[in-house]
């Protein structure tokens, strides 16, 4: 099990990564989404927001307006830093049930364009 604080390094490493998507892509595919990452070995869950302009850096505190995220993820600590280090494909760890997405339709094409 992978600690807290290597969660908040990969998920930091997350956001640089998607900055590395060029700005045209993210225009045509990225709406703006509010995002929650549960990481459910650790019980504790991150807060993000995809935006064109790219992902703003997770924290562990809920958005101010108590709504509930657009686009959920529940993983496990180190399929989370798997993931994100390239080592965990995403299509077969949601297949095997390692990873789960709850999302509309649409958020879930959109995302599958940019991972």
């Amino acid at each position: 099990m992978a600690s807290v604080e290597e969660c908040r390094a990969a998920l930091a490493k997350l956001v640089d990564q998607f900055d590395e998507i060029g700005e045209e892509d993210r225009a045509k595919h990225v709406v703006e989404r509010t995002v929650s990452c549960r990481v459910s070995d650790l019980d504790l869950i991150f807060y993000g927001r995809l935006r064109p302009e790219g992902l703003d850096p997770f924290s562990e505190e809920p958005p101010s307006n108590g709504k509930s995220a657009d686009v959920k993820l529940t993983i496990v600590s180190d399929d989370l830093i798997a993931l994100v280090d390239g080592e965990l494909d995403l299509a077969r760890a949601l297949l095997g049930g390692r990873v789960r997405i709850d999302a509309s339709f649409g958020d879930l094409l959109r995302l599958r364009r940019l991972l």
